[in-house]
């Protein structure tokens, strides 16, 4: 009887921590037909589409294991975004803790300031026809200038480290950087990114600043006040390149308003002082909510740079997220 007692607790012991174990698939699959800026009339990817694996394990008194992989995905080709020079979970690689003192991770993400500046544009900076965000934001300051094969990405850092404190009284503090330089010659700094972000209520804000290996920098700040349906948000951002001594200075607004719970209308606009000269950004949008899940939309874009003829960009498209 003790041998067949001993035998039922060895095999239950582990199923605790199994059943505090979980993996899940998420992940956004977008889709439209749109004519480009550059006048081309097109099937493509209007917002990013990734498929994404996200696993947290219990480890007791709190703490947590975590870990993503999420790659991006060409939905007109199903091709892998940027195939051939871009690494296959291109959107994330990382595996962490989590407890009370908030999120510790490592691999490749995004950086504090591109993870987050999302909530102050209309689009989420993630409609390349209609975002003020996508068109003008760290206009000359990539977040990590090799890491790509030797080419420019920007909104992530590679071989990096990411914190994300609890919220305390609103206030949240974000970091990423790099324990060491960049393999690559040309790095001269270690990249470091710190975002201070409150929200509470009605209002949320946020001040941001990097520093990439190659010592461009960004300065970024970014409001928003919800009230009744509306959604008020502006920000501004302030990109330098040190080895030109090249400057952009963005100043966007935008605006979403749900009309009822299928329908929400967007509008954004955004004027950009590039060194000297004076480019404008406007936009209009409507979202059409068919689920929970599933959305059809609509954008336009109008451009007007200096020393170049207008131009104008629109779509249609679906969005699925899971």
């Amino acid at each position: 009887m003790r041998n067949k007692l001993s035998l039922l607790l060895a095999l239950a012991l582990p199923l605790p921590v199994m059943a505090q174990s979980s993996v899940s698939i998420s992940g956004m699959l977008d889709l439209g037909v749109y004519r480009g800026f550059d006048g081309v009339a097109q099937v493509g990817t209007i917002q990013r589409s990734n498929v994404a694996l996200t696993g947290v394990e219990a480890l007791g008194g709190g703490l947590k294991a975590v870990f993503r992989l999420s790659a991006r995905t060409e939905m007109d080709t199903g091709a892998s975004e940027g195939a051939g020079y871009k690494p296959m979970f291109h959107d994330e690689s990382t595996v962490g803790l989590q407890g009370a003192w908030g999120t510790l991770r490592a691999g490749r993400a995004m950086t504090a300031m591109w993870a987050n500046d999302w909530k102050f544009d209309p689009w989420a900076n993630f409609n390349r026809i209609a975002s003020p965000a996508w068109q003008q934001w760290h206009y000359l300051t990539p977040s990590d200038p090799f890491s790509n094969n030797g080419t420019a990405e920007y909104g992530r850092l590679s071989n990096g480290i990411f914190y994300d404190s609890p919220a305390i009284g609103g206030f949240t503090v974000r970091f990423s950087g790099a324990p060491g330089r960049d393999a690559d010659p040309r790095a001269t700094v270690r990249p470091v990114s710190t975002v201070l972000e409150y929200g509470r209520g009605a209002i949320a804000a946020m001040a941001a600043y990097e520093r990439n290996s190659i010592g461009d920098k960004d300065v970024f700040v970014g409001a928003k006040y919800t009230v009744r349906g509306w959604a008020l948000m502006a920000a501004r951002d302030d990109s330098r390149e040190l080895a030109t001594g090249g400057r952009s200075q963005s100043t966007t607004v935008g605006a979403s308003y749900r009309l009822n719970r299928t329908v929400t209308l967007k509008t954004g606009y955004g004027r950009q002082r590039l060194n000297v000269a004076i480019h404008h950004f406007a936009s209009l949008g409507a979202d059409y909510a068919l689920s929970r899940r599933t959305t059809l939309y609509g954008s336009f874009g109008y451009k007007r740079d200096a020393l170049v003829p207008a131009r104008t960009s629109f779509g249609f498209g679906m969005s699925h997220t899971f």
